[in-house]
């Protein structure tokens, strides 16, 4: 087991006894536990939490042989998924392009190499060895935003990038990685004050285009804007401002002669999926923008948010926005007339939220028949689908055959796309599609890329996702679930026993889960765990209407709902109902915190980064979601201390474990701090674990393996019913051991 350092802010000690060196704000494992036993204790002078943890485990089934499998209680059973694996298999895609030469580059974050993110070259050759472009003393990654995005652009043979240690622009030969070190682009003003993204060259003034957020006067409230970034000089330049006054820029984007630029913005309090609006600039010859056009969301009657500016090679430019329908559907611009008219519309979202930049949801797919085609994406009932549209009167949709259910971004190729997807069977992967020559059907699917190339051989443990659809507590509207039922060939569970449930409540909040291969939902199914991922009221892939459902009440209604399906699931005798426990990182943390608060359905939960004061989140968190809580909640700060968590510690009863990163600038790490203390004054059984060098969310394999670890064996000890198979240190719990 590697060493790993944690800072805390508890005294931990190894559970029965200590037998390991800590401090008062660092411990270091050494050495593991051969299996986790529960010490014997007198019910008569424990807690209520130590007497029902202790029925639960004197209760335990015996563990007895069949003829191939082996009978033991949900939650004991040992898997091959560990947390070394899941930890290992975490490597996360932040992006695609295509060299001059048509091979794929892509973006490819390593918790194995502490998060950092490395540009990486598809091999020549099928079977060769790709080839990473960014050296070591690099790693690719923007802080635009917080959560970044669009932080490398490649063109011909020059890639450029981001470089998340000084947040300085470079330029980079693809051909000359050994030769030539990366060149700095923009200034060195000592500290990563600024940062950019969604960058495009533009070859007829020879300047580099991006979004750039300035924090050097102020770190709450910094200027985006977008600038232009010379090349040819000798000496590095401070960036010219092309466009400002908004809050927010994303998305800029040129005609094929640099004569016009597309962009989108939005300003406070409005969120970029709540309102926002397309502009075109006009370029003038020293390449000043002259004269500048709103294309969409001018109009105060019509609710929308465009995303996603595209030109054609023709000089049209396209689009995706909801519009009327509340789905977002692709558009174009008649630029003559100055109107905007539907390219294809359906029931389905073609794009996903703003919540980082670079996002590609769509395609134009060269035609031997000069047929304007687009290669686009849709998801619709929880499920993605990859298409082709064929930009003409009454034009017409074909969907293309591909294994993935869940389709990202698509980059296009000389002959082919390269696709970004995943399914049940196939963890996050980038897909090589060749089409055949009416582009109409799909002649060969290869991937060319996994963020875990190991999962097949875990197959046979592997539990499928079902959708489930429940009813909620309004009448006549039902919400959406993954659930995952336990799944493990080598075991069966004691006869008429339940498994235990943990459900998921994702982030955001304004984003989705999905029901797709990912390796720590399998590490708890695969030891007996039932998993359900949500998609409350507020999520989004069902269109504006139900995304909507969340203004004004978040904390409550993704509360009920997440509430309702463990309900509906344990009505329907899929899980224990006395076992049922809540996670959620971030906005799920928030979640988290106010069912445990304001609910009884859980038993046990854990936050990782959650959000437990909503009026010092307003007060500390980011520029881009400083007004978030105005929609979501309101603007009156009696209705922020209602629903905030930490006023209600009263009403907690059941056991927490919190994770906090203490770089965090999205959810300060003060906010862990808060219900902590609260909780512990209160006398409810509470763990806090922080971690020094992460941010919002964790990106080292250490702490990711960690955090699993300590979820599974926290929950184990409160809520009881079996002993945990692997070797884990259990983390103290105060008010508890």
């Amino acid at each position: 087991m590697t060493t790993l350092a944690i800072v805390t802010l508890l005294n931990l000690t190894r559970f029965p006894s200590s037998s390991y060196h800590y401090s008062k704000r660092f411990f270091t494992h050494t050495r593991k536990l051969n299996h986790f036993n529960t010490p014997k204790f007198s019910l008569s002078s424990k807690t209520p939490f130590q007497r029902r943890r202790l029925r639960y485990f004197n209760t335990s089934a015996k563990v007895t042989m069949a003829s191939d499998t082996i009978t033991a209680p949900y939650g004991s059973w040992k898997s091959p998924i560990t947390a070394d694996v899941v930890s290992g298999a975490s490597k996360s895609l932040g992006g695609t392009a295509v060299d001059g030469s048509g091979r794929l580059v892509w973006l490819e974050s390593r918790p194995t190499e502490s998060g950092r993110a490395v540009l990486v070259l598809e091999p020549q050759c099928p079977g060769g060895e790709a080839v990473d472009i960014t050296p070591k003393e690099f790693g690719v990654r923007t802080l635009a935003q917080e959560y970044g995005g669009g932080a490398f652009t490649v063109s011909g043979d020059v890639v450029f990038f981001a470089n998340y240690k000084d947040q300085r622009l470079y330029k980079q030969s693809i051909s000359s990685l050994a030769d030539v070190s990366p060149i700095p682009l923009t200034p060195d003003y000592g500290v990563p004050t600024v940062s950019y993204a969604d960058g495009v060259l533009d070859t007829r003034f020879n300047r580099f285009i991006a979004v750039r957020e300035d924090r050097r006067e102020s770190s709450q409230n910094p200027p985006t804007t977008i600038v232009s970034i010379a090349l040819g000089n000798k000496d590095v330049q401070e960036p010219e401002v092309l466009v400002g006054g908004s809050d927010f820029y994303a998305f800029p984007r040129l005609d094929p002669k640099s004569e016009r630029i597309a962009w989108i913005q939005w300003s406070h309090p409005n969120m970029p999926w709540d309102k926002s609006e397309l502009w075109v600039g006009y370029i003038s010859e020293n390449g000043e923008i002259y004269k500048s056009v709103c294309v969409a969301g001018y109009d105060p009657s019509v609710v929308e948010s465009p995303i996603e500016p595209k030109w054609s090679s023709d000089g049209e430019l396209f689009f995706i926005t909801d519009r009327e329908s509340g789905f977002w559907n692709l558009h174009k611009w008649i630029e003559s007339e100055n109107k905007v008219v539907p390219v294809y519309s359906l029931d389905a979202e073609f794009a996903r939220p703003l919540w980082i930049f670079g996002m590609n949801s769509y395609e134009f797919v060269q035609s031997p028949k000069q047929k304007k085609l687009i290669a686009c994406s849709y998801r619709q009932k929880g499920k993605s689908y990859l298409g082709i549209i064929d930009d003409v009167p009454g034009s017409k949709l074909t969907v293309l055959d591909i294994p993935f259910t869940d389709i990202y971004n698509i980059t296009s190729g000389t002959d082919f796309l390269f696709v970004e997807g995943a399914s049940a069977v196939h963890p996050s992967s980038v897909a090589k599609v060749t089409l055949d020559d009416n582009k109409s059907k799909v002649a060969y699917f290869n991937i060319i890329w996994s963020s875990s190339p190991d999962s097949l051989k875990y197959s046979p443990y592997i539990s499928k996702p079902e959708l489930i659809e429940f009813p909620t507590e309004v009448p006549g509207k039902n919400a959406y679930a993954y659930f995952y039922p336990p799944s493990n060939p080598e075991y069966r569970a004691v006869e008429g026993e339940k498994p235990p449930l943990l459900l998921k409540s994702h982030g955001g909040p304004t984003t989705e889960t999905h029901g797709v291969l990912n390796l720590s939902i399998q590490y708890w199914t695969s030891r007996g765990w039932a998993f359900v991922d949500v998609n409350y009221g507020g999520s989004t892939g069902y269109g504006r209407e139900y995304r909507d459902r969340l203004l004004g009440r978040w904390g409550i209604v993704d509360v009920d709902d997440c509430c309702s399906c463990a309900t509906y699931l344990a009505d329907n005798g899929k899980v224990d109902r006395e076992r049922l426990c809540i996670t959620g990182g971030s906005a799920g943390g928030y979640t988290t915190l106010a069912a445990l608060a304001f609910k009884d359905t859980f038993k046990a939960g854990a936050s990782l980064y959650g959000v437990a004061d909503l009026k010092s989140l307003v007060e500390e968190t980011h520029k881009f979601e400083s007004h978030y809580i105005n929609n979501l909640v309101g603007v009156d700060e009696k209705v922020w201390f209602d629903r905030s968590p930490i006023n209600h510690v009263d009403k907690f009863s059941c056991p927490i474990i919190l994770f906090q990163g203490l770089e965090d600038k999205v959810v300060p790490p003060s906010q862990a701090h808060l219900i902590y203390e609260a909780l512990k004054k209160k006398g409810v059984p509470v763990v806090l674990v922080e971690y020094e060098g992460e941010q919002h969310g964790f990106r080292k394999a250490e702490n990711i393996k960690y955090t699993l670890e300590q979820q599974m064996v926290f929950f184990a000890r409160v809520i009881g019913g079996f002993n945990v198979a692997d070797n884990i240190i259990p983390v103290k719990i105060d008010n508890f051991d």
